[in-house]
């Protein structure tokens, strides 16, 4: 669906499209998220390259000491291509200082920007707990990746997306978890996090 069309060649043209995208794209909560599930459709996430945007599209939004558990059911490979996949099997979702520091001197990362831009991104340095899920990756190489690992099974019993709905849910065992069926359609954060940034127009 289309929300608005900027066109022109100065900052101010920016700055409305920027607004516009912040109200119809950003979900502003009003306390962190303890838990997080996120499911991953097997037709469009077969990677961690791509899966990993359950990882900073909530990050904003997950509390210190939080859990984010991600259904990936196609996610058969790290990378998308031989190459970066080689090199996220190698060093892993290892935080920002760490990926800045092997970058310095490792120099297949040093060459390869965009491979050390991501693992950083898809790590949670430290501040919330990642649990994967996937279809087509053992233990092992979630767990040497810097995740925790879960059946995909018994989570997908336990976190069925046929019943939960986005947003906040109760589930019969009396535990609350909040669910997005896909993290590619918005950014969740705490709405202290903008307060005083940008204003809450109402698109037209």
């Amino acid at each position: 669906k289309v929300r608005g069309f900027f066109a022109g060649d100065d900052g101010e043209v920016f700055r409305q499209a920027a607004e516009l995208s912040f109200q119809v794209n950003v979900s502003l909560l009003d306390k962190p998220l303890e838990k997080v599930v996120v499911y991953l459709d097997p037709e469009e996430y077969r990677s961690t390259w791509l899966g990993n945007k359950a990882i900073y599209r909530t990050r904003m939004a997950l509390s210190d000491g939080g859990e984010l558990i991600i259904l990936a059911p196609g996610v058969k490979d790290f990378g998308e291509d031989a190459g970066i996949d080689a090199l996220i099997r190698r060093y892993g979702y290892a935080g920002r200082e760490e990926i800045l520091s092997l970058t310095e001197r490792q120099k297949d990362l040093k060459e390869n920007l965009c491979a050390a831009a991501h693992l950083i991104h898809g790590s949670s340095d430290g501040r919330f707990r990642v649990t994967y899920a996937p279809g087509g990756l053992s233990r092992q190489e979630v767990e040497a990746a810097g995740f925790s690992y879960a059946d995909l099974g018994a989570m997908m019993k336990l976190y069925n997306p046929d019943t939960l709905k986005n947003g906040w849910n109760s589930l019969p065992s009396g535990e609350e978890v909040f669910y997005i069926s896909n993290p590619a359609l918005g950014l969740w954060a705490r709405r202290i996090s903008f307060s005083g940034v940008m204003s809450r127009r109402t698109p037209t």
